[in-house]
């Protein structure tokens, strides 16, 4: 176990596995080379990166369970070309994290957090809250729109706001208009909300242009990595009012969060909480378990990502 799960997880693969801990070695080198040698599975949590230089440590590894439908931690490429399976949580979070895409979106456009500051400080005694922007007549941009980027969509829907997206490709099955061009897309609209993975095929795709394509009344919403967005570059567009606000449940270097960011008022700042209910954990944890339980009693890997499929061996 690479980083700490849930206890309702944890206790499972204690009572099933004999589970090494990691995060909690002071001497992680000798810890590998004390029980590398017997170790078969590994439960992905926290942000130990699980790469090739773990591989080399694991000579007997099968396959690699991972806490979150983000696995960019996980190098999956490496894994599937050593024979390794890795596996994710999808689809239990989806609902979770597109409820609180939502929840963060009205926060920033009407500046809740703020508000409630305001009242607290009693400045509502001598004068009134000002103004904000409003959701309506707004028109929202979808930067990645898979499982979670669909269920946002439906969602924004319901708000009667249109809807248009960016990925790697058109979907067949939507009815959205799609931009092949992210800084297009950008221009055309005023909200962007990123639902996008991490990895270097999004390495800060929304960077200084994508930006000031958005513009002065553009807000950036950002619950899917921290890496897809240039930070420096945010913080350059919201000091200077390149654009209006931004909403973030990510950041580049997590648990870090610039000093910079933090000082900038008329933001909403989250700590990385869009699966963080009690029910939606729980239910990623035990997915976790599911998957390598599934494995060591030989039925397979139930949610095995792409890098590494899964053809049921004779």
């Amino acid at each position: 176990m690479t980083g700490p799960l849930m206890a309702y997880a944890a206790d499972q693969l204690k009572a099933r596995f004999t589970v090494h801990e990691l995060w909690k070695a002071e001497d992680r080198a000798a810890l590998l080379r004390e029980v590398g040698g017997r170790v078969q599975g590994v439960a992905g949590g926290g942000h130990i990166r699980i790469d090739g230089a773990l591989f080399d440590t694991l000579p007997k590894l099968e396959v690699v369970s991972n806490f979150g439908v983000g696995y960019d931690n996980v190098d999956a490429r490496e894994a599937g070309k050593r024979g390794l399976v890795v596996t994710n949580t999808p689809d239990v979070l989806t609902d979770e994290v597109a409820d609180l895409t939502l929840g963060l979106l009205l926060a920033t456009v009407r500046q809740l957090p703020q508000v409630d500051r305001y009242l607290r400080a009693g400045k509502w005694l001598s004068s009134a809250y000002p103004l904000t922007t409003s959701l309506r007549t707004r028109k929202v941009g979808i930067v990645g729109l898979g499982r979670i980027g669909k269920a946002v969509a439906s969602r924004i829907e319901a708000f009667g706001l249109p809807v248009v997206y960016h990925g790697r490709s058109r979907q067949d099955d939507v009815s959205y208009r799609y931009y092949p061009s992210l800084v297009e897309m950008a221009q055309d609209v005023d909200t962007l909300i990123s639902v996008a993975p991490g990895g270097a095929s999004t390495h800060h795709m929304i960077n200084a242009e994508v930006l000031k394509a958005l513009g002065p009344n553009g807000i950036l919403v950002n619950v899917g990595r921290g890496t897809v967005v240039d930070e420096k570059a945010l913080i350059e567009a919201l000091n200077s009012k390149t654009i209006l606000s931004a909403g973030l449940d990510v950041f580049e270097d997590e648990p870090r969060v610039p000093a910079e960011l933090i000082a900038i008022d008329h933001v909403v700042l989250l700590p990385h909480v869009g699966s963080a209910s009690v029910h939606t954990r729980e239910a990623m944890g035990q997915l976790l378990v599911d998957n390598l339980v599934s494995w060591f009693d030989g039925k397979g890997p139930l949610t095995p990502v792409v890098e590494t499929p899964w053809t049921k061996k004779a």
